[in-house]
């Protein structure tokens, strides 16, 4: 598997697993879990773009 294709798919794996301990830390009423889940999705979101980035310039 390319390097680019394999950041997308990390990447979009970390926002939707992000996304769950959001939406568990909102429903259980932990904030730290809340903002542990906002933070891998954003992570995430980063590794998509590197992904990206990564297959415009051929690495």
């Amino acid at each position: 598997m390319k390097s680019s294709t394999k950041d997308k798919a990390e990447g979009t794996f970390h926002e939707v697993k992000g996304k769950i301990k959001e939406v568990a830390g909102k429903l259980s009423d932990d904030p730290n879990l809340e903002a542990e889940g906002t933070g891998e999705k954003i992570a995430g979101k980063v590794q998509v773009k590197v992904g990206q980035v990564k297959k415009v310039w051929g690495v």
